[in-house]
């Protein structure tokens, strides 16, 4: 199944969906990283590390403390990754209202974590480009 290339249509369609658990970014050795990724949403390799990302009750237990706590917010329309310009609008519209943005691409959705104490408001801005 193709993914959305439409930004209109993706906008009008965004359908955003908060998680309800804090997530904390983590960056790691490989030797640290490599049992806490089967638990983590999502993984990067860096030269200076493996950034991961996890629930941050779940890194508290494994003696991890976040420097910042994120709000998942999936987009649960199916965009294409050659999608132009999704990103850029949700960006500008959070970044109006002084609220940054981290933004995973997977093959089916995108994912922005946004920070954890501004959720409600991240959410309500969304949900309002795709009332627009």
């Amino acid at each position: 199944m193709t993914g959305e290339t439409d930004l209109p249509t993706l906008l009008r369609t965004l359908r955003p969906a908060l998680r309800e658990e804090a997530y904390g970014f983590f960056s790691l050795s490989e030797a640290a990283a490599a049992p806490l990724l089967p638990r983590a949403q999502g993984s990067f390799r860096e030269a200076e590390g493996v950034t991961l990302i996890l629930p941050v009750e779940m890194a508290r237990a494994q003696g991890l403390a976040p420097e910042a706590e994120w709000a998942l917010v999936t987009l649960t329309v199916h965009s294409s990754l050659t999608a132009v310009g999704l990103l850029a609008a949700l960006s500008a519209a959070l970044a109006a209202a002084g609220i940054s943005l981290n933004a995973v691409s997977a093959f089916y959705h995108d994912h922005l974590f946004v920070p954890w104490d501004r959720r409600l408001e991240a959410l309500a801005i969304l949900e309002g480009l795709a009332a627009a």
